[in-house]
């Protein structure tokens, strides 16, 4: 660590502060004139509301939640695929084939960049960690590199460089379906032996212990069609302490295969074979039963919801009322990084689920008559839940996962409580965004990371190496 990026440019795993603000967002509710104490190991120590001004004065606090589903690379793919093709049926599936052309050309360097913006620009818009789903591992053709965790080691660069609090989640991809073909040659750079798994997992250990101490190793199972159930029960001692992420039933496709090779359901499979609980996210889940959404939501998982990706690819919708109803626990991705926005992610979640439904404030709840009050705080501890991160709530011992709205915001003047929350989810975008901390590293300030420049510009100069391919 301590000739990493992180060292020089945080000082550790965490810099002792304290702040001030007028308005914060308590784990027990809101309160005013609050101070905050953050020890030298990033963690709360102390809070004090009707506290006299001392500190640095913030704008209104939150919790920041964490991203839970990230493929980075695809950030330098945002807005590429957006016209029709020659056919009438554009889909997920024909979006699959051109992110696999554009994998043929990317190189380590190049991912290493890319990941940097795109882990800035969560920050920027008051994420504060990213459960990175990785499964770009070898070289384009699938000849692995002479480390087998080299692409992973340059995720866990760029969050050496940006300060974000990273779960890392080696993906687990070992066929083409669930007949059990062969990977074709876009998913080469995919695929692993559960023997070679485990030691890019034993590799990937070591690679994130250059970190500071909140970053954490999961894995992910890629979905129901990459893997079989039982070599997905062999790995799950590999993820250790950390968490189990996998795609599960968001494509209509994808539930007809496992459908017609198992004889039921994705949901149905991965409940009954499976050993899914609270360590698990599982993410999507567009295309649920109303009985599966309630079994799912009864079993203590967490669901990993990417309304503007899912939204993009015309995946489907997520039944959230429901799941709300039934006590499901939810966090919000980025997915594909097409747009990074904690705001619009929370905002079409409630939109989708009010033009499905023709109705309005559809994800308040009867503790919170604010959707928006309900939906961030959901996916403040949800997050924390989907990352195995102790954080979700501005409480003592947790990590000073911390973000301020701009209290003089036009959006927010004369508004107190959860009517802020609803005016930068549903009228706000990220300009209203701060300062984030992440474990106590202020990693954005006055809305602006602290190493933008550089990471910009190593992102040019990697886009533009790309050539062809964009």
């Amino acid at each position: 660590m301590a000739d990493s990026a992180a060292a020089k440019l945080w000082g550790g795993s965490g810099i002792a502060s304290r702040l001030w603000s007028p308005l914060a967002l308590l784990a027990d509710g809101w309160a005013r004139d609050v101070a905050i104490e953050i020890n030298g190991d990033g963690l709360i120590s102390c809070i004090r509301p009707n506290a006299e001004p001392a500190g640095q004065r913030v704008g209104i606090l939150l919790p920041a939640p964490a991203n839970a589903h990230s493929h980075s690379f695809q950030r330098a793919m945002a807005g590429l695929f957006e016209s029709r093709g020659t056919r009438s049926g554009d889909s997920f599936w024909t979006w699959r084939k051109l992110m696999y052309r554009f994998l043929d050309q990317l190189d380590p360097g190049q991912m290493r960049a890319i990941a940097a913006l795109a882990q800035m620009e969560m920050l920027e818009s008051g994420y504060a960690s990213c459960a990175e789903f990785h499964y770009v591992h070898h070289q384009p053709g699938g000849k692995p590199y002479r480390r087998l965790s080299e692409m992973a080691e340059k995720i866990v660069a760029a969050a050496d460089q940006t300060g974000i609090g990273l779960t890392l989640l080696p993906v687990q991809y070992h066929r083409g379906g669930c007949d059990g073909r062969k990977l074709d040659y876009g998913q080469a750079r995919f695929g692993n032996s559960l023997e070679r798994f485990s030691l890019l997992v034993e590799e990937c250990r070591d690679t994130i212990n250059a970190l500071p101490e909140d970053s954490l190793l999961g894995i992910a199972p890629h979905s129901l069609r990459a893997v079989d159930t039982k070599d997905i029960i062999e790995a799950l001692e590999l993820a250790g302490d950390g968490p189990i992420h996998m795609h599960l039933a968001e494509r209509d496709a994808e539930v007809r295969e496992v459908e017609e090779a198992y004889g039921c359901r994705p949901v149905e499979l991965a409940l009954e074979k499976l050993p899914v609980g609270k360590d698990w996210c599982l993410v999507h889940c567009t295309q649920m039963l109303a009985r599966e959404t309630i079994g799912l939501a009864a079993n203590g998982a967490v669901a990993g919801l990417c309304p503007v990706t899912e939204s993009n690819l015309g995946d489907g919708i997520f039944d959230g009322v429901n799941w709300f109803r039934s006590g499901g626990r939810m966090a919000v991705g980025t997915d594909s990084n097409i747009r990074i926005s904690l705001c619009e992610e929370l905002r079409t979640l409630e939109y989708s689920q009010r033009l499905r439904d023709r109705t309005r404030a559809a994800l308040a709840t009867l503790e919170h008559s604010s959707s928006g009050r309900s939906s961030f705080e959901a996916a403040c501890l949800g997050g924390a839940m989907a990352l195995k991160r102790p954080s979700g709530k501005i409480e003592p011992g947790r990590l000073a996962d911390l973000m301020t709205l701009d209290d003089s915001h036009i959006n927010l003047i004369g508004r107190s409580g959860d009517r802020c929350l609803d005016g930068w989810i549903f009228a706000g975008s990220d300009e209203m965004v701060m300062d984030v901390w992440s474990a106590g590293r202020h990693v954005v300030k006055n809305g602006v990371h602290v190493r933008r420049e550089t990471i910009r510009n190593d992102y040019i100069k990697a886009v533009k190496s790309l050539g062809d391919a964009l």
